[in-house]
C-alpha cells in the first residue's frame, strides 16, 4: 500500500511540475511540499450509530487549481458542470488507489475504504478548485471504541492541513458524541534537517514524513 501511495504522489508531482512549466509558475527552488490542500471533513454515522465513512472537501492551492482546470470551458474559460463532474471522477478514481490519503483506525485497527461516491468539484471566486467526495468504509466502524482519522501523504509531496475554522464535524452521530483535532508535535531537529535537504529536489524527505506533520481527528462516543 505504501509503495502505491508513494507512486501516486510522485505521479501527481510530475503533473504539477509539467503544468507549472507551462504556466510559468514554477520557481527554480520550489520546496517540499509541492501541492497544498486545505481539508474539511464530515464524519458520517449510519442509523446503527456506527461510523460509515467520511465526507471530504479539499481545496487545492492556486497552482494546482490552474493546472487542473487548464483547457476547460473552451473560449469562455468557464468549465461546464459536465467537465467538472468528469474531472472529479478522474480525481477520486486515482485517489482510491491511495485510500484517499485518509488513514482511519477504530479500536486500534485500520479501517478500509470502499469506492468513493457523490463526488463533485466547485470553483470559488479565486478559481480555486475544491474537490468534494464521500469515502465510505467497507464495513461500519464502532464509535464506542477509540476512532481516529488522519489525512496525509506519507512522502509529503502533498501537504494536507485541516482548515482553521470548523475543520471537522459529525453527521448523524448519536447523542453525546464529540470530535476534536490534535496538532502534531514539532519536528525533531533531524527531521527539520531532512526537510531542508529536500528543498528544490524531487526527493521525498522520508517515506513516512507526512505522518509526522499530520493532525489527528479523534471521535469519542459514550
Amino acid at each position: 500500500m505504501l509503495q502505491r501511495i508513494m507512486s501516486i504522489s510522485r505521479v501527481l508531482f510530475a503533473l504539477i511540475f509539467a503544468a507549472a512549466l507551462g504556466l510559468g509558475a514554477l520557481k527554480p527552488a520550489r520546496a517540499h511540499p509541492h501541492v497544498f490542500v486545505a481539508v474539511k471533513t464530515i464524519v458520517l454515522f449510519g442509523p446503527d450509530g456506527k461510523i460509515s465513512g467520511v465526507r471530504h472537501s479539499w481545496t487545492f492551492d492556486d497552482m494546482y487549481s490552474a493546472f487542473a482546470t487548464q483547457g476547460l470551458g473552451g473560449k469562455s474559460g468557464k468549465p461546464s458542470a459536465a467537465e467538472l463532474t468528469e474531472l472529479a471522477k478522474v480525481n477520486v478514481e486515482q485517489l482510491e488507489e491511495a485510500s484517499f490519503f485518509t488513514f482511519a483506525r477504530a479500536g486500534g485497527r485500520p479501517v478500509e475504504f470502499a469506492p468513493a461516491f457523490d463526488y463533485s468539484i466547485t470553483l470559488d471566486s479565486k478559481k480555486l478548485v475544491t474537490l468534494h467526495f464521500t469515502a465510505p468504509f467497507k464495513a461500519p466502524a464502532s464509535a464506542g471504541k477509540a476512532f481516529a482519522v488522519q489525512v496525509y501523504d506519507p512522502t509529503y509531496f502533498v501537504a494536507f492541513d485541516f482548515e482553521k475554522q470548523a475543520p471537522v464535524s459529525l453527521r448523524g452521530a448519536p447523542a453525546g458524541c464529540s470530535v476534536s483535532v490534535s496538532e502534531p508535535p514539532p519536528l525533531l531537529p533531524e527531521d527539520k534537517g531532512k526537510l531542508n535537504d529536500s528543498l528544490g529536489t524531487n526527493v521525498s524527505p522520508g517515506a513516512d514524513f507526512g505522518l509526522k506533520l499530520a493532525s489527528r481527528v479523534i471521535v469519542a462516543c459514550p
